[in-house]
């Protein structure tokens, strides 16, 4: 079996005084789909943050392509091959979408994203290129927010509850991109709130409660039952 692309090795991560994942372990194998679901709150969007170096109070140890990368900066994480789309997007309001995508090409790595390569997967954002990103819809922003980060050609890339505030039918034109996304080679893990849209995806998951792993296997390996009950903790 193949060493996975990234390996997270009982993390902890702390704000302050507060706790937040509690002995988190999980494999993220070459060109996999994984689900990362769980309630609000939950640690998920933590766990993403701790990976690419902005939760910085952390111990454990988190492996990509071999290497330890926990005590690295965020901007050494993302030139090694690690992207994250936040939750909310986080576009700069003062760029335009053009603008915006190429200052995720920035990191100089070399791959197949490009700008040409974005406008293609997103064509509308080649319509709206010289628009500021901020005056586009939700789901347009998402694009953008999708397209930045690939433009910095990773071969991981965490997407933070990519359907958040969309309406829909944008939220399955987006899903039903993510396979060209995935057979490119890109290996990635997927929060989301909404499990069902989640599972049809995904290869694995992995339930997060108050911190800490509450079930993670293949999507058909469990009942609905016993995923809510790991959701819940009930």
């Amino acid at each position: 079996m193949s060493e996975p692309i990234l390996s997270i090795q009982n993390l902890d991560a702390f704000y302050g005084d507060a706790q937040a994942l509690f002995g988190v372990s999980l494999d993220l194998a070459r060109g996999e789909l994984l689900a990362l679901v769980g309630a609000n709150g939950a640690g998920k969007s933590t766990l993403l943050k701790s990976i690419v170096g902005l939760v910085t109070d952390k111990r454990g140890s988190i492996y990509h392509s071999g290497r330890n990368i926990i005590s690295l900066p965020a901007y050494d994480i993302i030139s090694r091959g690690i992207a994250l789309v936040p939750e909310g997007r986080r576009l700069f309001p003062s760029l335009s979408v053009e603008e915006n995508l190429l200052l995720g090409g920035q990191v100089g790595r070399k791959g197949q994203w490009s700008r040409e390569a974005v406008f293609d997967l997103f064509p509308i954002l080649q319509d709206k290129r010289n628009q500021p990103s901020t005056s586009l819809s939700g789901g347009q922003q998402q694009m953008v927010a999708i397209g930045r980060a690939l433009m910095s050609n990773p071969d991981v890339l965490l997407l933070d509850e990519l359907s958040l505030g969309l309406a829909p039918i944008v939220i399955r034109d987006i899903y039903e991109l993510l396979p060209r996304i995935t057979q490119s080679g890109l290996s990635v893990i997927l929060v989301e709130q909404d499990v069902t849209r989640a599972l049809a995806f995904a290869n694995r998951f992995i339930c997060i409660l108050e911190g800490r792993v509450s079930l993670a296997g293949k999507t058909d390996a469990f009942s609905r039952e016993q995923i809510t009950a790991a959701y819940f903790g009930t």
